[in-house]
C-alpha cells in the first residue's frame, strides 16, 4: 500500500533566519497558505543573535518582523583610536530563543522539528525517516553550503553573555570598539547590553584563515569585560560564528527555478560584513508577497540581479581590506568608512548603495594601512 504524500503551498527546510522570516512574512498574508517547515534540530534558529540597522527593512516588513524583536536602541557608537562616534540609526536585536517561541506558536503543527531532508526536488522533499511531502514550491536555506575556492576573508567571533552584580550604566550598543590590540586581522570588539545587568560580549576578527581558537577567543572577551570595569560577571550562554567575506565569485546563482536556495546556501548575504538579515528580510518580503508563478516568473530573478550589482561592489571591497592592507593596519579602512554620513553607512549595511555612494567610500584620501607591498605579500588575484 503507497504511503500518503502531504501536500504544502510551501516547504521551507531549515529553521534557521532565512526561513523563519519568509515563513512570518507568508503568515501574514489575509490568506495565509500551507506550509510545513522542516529542521532537523530540536528548535529554531541554533544559537545566535541576529542584529540589524532600522533602514535594513523593506517597506512593509516590521509588522512580521516586529514580534521576533526582543532589544530596541536609538542608535550606536564605534570606537577606533582616533575616532569615537554616535551614530543616530535605530538598531534592533533578534535572539534565537524568541525566534524558536515566535515562530512555533504561529507555526503550530507545521513546524516539524528533528526531521531532516535527505532529498530536496523542485517540488518535493524526502524527510530521513522515507517520508515524502509535497509542494508547489520548495526552499531551502540549510546553511552555507557554497564553495568560495579560497578567494575569502572571514568574520569570525565568539561571544560571552555576561550576568553582572551591578548594572553596567551603557545605554547604546557599541558595534565595533577597535581601540584593542590588533590581532588576526581586524579585531574588534562588539558589545550589546541586553539588560541593565546583562551583556553580549563579542570578541571579533576579520581574517584570513576561518579557524577559530574558542579558548583564546574566551579569554579575550572575558579580559576585555574585565577592562571595562565589569569585573564578577558569570557567562550565562555563548555563541560562536564564522561568516565568509568573499572577494571571488559571481555572487548569487541565477534562481530560474525551484526549489529555491536562499540564505547563505543561495549567496543570499553581504560580502562586506558576512552578515545575511538586511536580504534575508528582502528575500522573506518577496515571498510573502508573490504567488508561486510571479516570484519564479521573473521576480526573483531581477531581485538577485540587484543584489548581485550590490555584493560585486562589496566583494570589490574585500579585496581591499584582506588584498591590499597588512592585517595589522585593517583598522584604518574601517575607522575612515566610519567617518563617513550616516544615511550612506545605513545603506551600506543595506545593501542598498546609489553609484555615488560607491565613488564616495572609494575616492578620497586612501586610508593608512593600503600598500603595493601587502598585495604582494598576501598573493594570488
Amino acid at each position: 500500500m503507497r504511503a500518503v504524500v502531504v501536500h504544502y503551498d510551501y516547504i521551507l527546510v531549515g529553521g534557521g533566519l532565512q526561513n523563519a522570516l519568509i515563513a512570518m512574512a507568508l503568515s501574514a498574508r489575509e490568506c495565509p497558505p500551507s506550509m510545513a517547515l522542516v529542521e532537523r534540530g530540536g528548535h529554531l534558529g541554533g544559537n545566535h543573535t541576529w542584529c540589524f540597522h532600522a533602514g535594513d527593512l523593506p517597506a512593509g516588513a516590521e509588522r512580521w518582523i516586529e514580534p521576533l524583536v526582543a532589544h530596541r536602541w536609538p542608535g550606536h557608537e564605534v570606537l577606533f583610536p582616533t575616532l569615537r562616534r554616535r551614530i543616530d540609526l535605530p538598531y534592533a536585536a533578534i535572539t534565537s530563543e524568541r525566534l524558536d517561541a515566535v515562530v512555533r506558536e504561529r507555526l503550530g503543527a507545521a513546524v516539524l522539528l528533528g526531521r531532516g531532508a535527505r532529498q530536496v526536488e523542485a517540488t518535493r522533499v524526502v524527510l530521513d525517516d522515507g517520508e515524502e511531502l509535497a509542494a508547489d514550491i520548495v526552499i531551502e536555506a540549510r546553511g552555507p553550503g557554497r564553495g568560495l575556492d579560497g578567494g575569502c576573508g572571514y568574520q569570525k567571533f565568539l561571544g560571552v553573555e555576561l550576568a553582572l552584580p551591578r548594572p553596567h550604566g551603557l545605554s547604546l550598543p557599541v558595534l565595533m570598539d577597535a581601540t584593542v590590540a590588533q590581532i588576526d586581522g581586524y579585531r574588534f570588539v562588539y558589545v550589546l547590553p541586553l539588560a541593565p545587568d546583562r551583556l553580549l560580549v563579542e570578541d571579533t576578527y576579520f581574517s584570513d584563515g576561518a579557524a577559530l581558537d574558542r579558548a583564546a577567543l574566551r579569554q579575550r572577551a572575558l579580559a576585555y569585560a574585565r577592562s571595562r570595569g565589569f569585573a564578577g560577571a558569570e557567562v550565562v550562554r555563548e555563541e560562536e560564528g564564522v561568516l565568509p567575506m568573499p572577494w571571488r565569485g559571481d555572487g548569487l546563482p541565477r534562481p530560474s527555478g525551484s526549489p529555491v536556495a536562499a540564505g547563505y546556501q543561495g549567496g543570499w548575504f553581504h560580502p562586506a560584513t558576512g552578515y545575511s538579515f538586511p536580504i534575508a528580510a528582502r528575500l522573506a518580503a518577496l515571498v510573502g508577497a508573490l504567488d508561486r508563478d510571479r516570484l519564479l516568473g521573473g521576480a526573483l530573478d531581477r531581485m538577485a540581479a540587484s543584489v548581485r550589482r550590490q555584493a560585486a561592489f562589496a566583494r570589490q571591497l574585500n579585496r581591499l581590506l584582506f588584498r591590499w592592507c597588512a592585517p595589522g593596519e585593517r583598522w584604518q579602512v574601517l575607522e575612515r568608512f566610519y567617518r563617513l554620513p550616516e544615511e550612506l553607512i545605513r545603506r551600506f549595511y543595506a545593501l542598498e548603495m546609489a553609484p555615488r555612494d560607491m565613488a564616495r567610500i572609494l575616492i578620497g584620501r586612501p586610508p593608512r594601512g593600503l600598500s603595493l607591498r601587502a598585495r604582494l605579500r598576501g598573493g594570488g588575484a
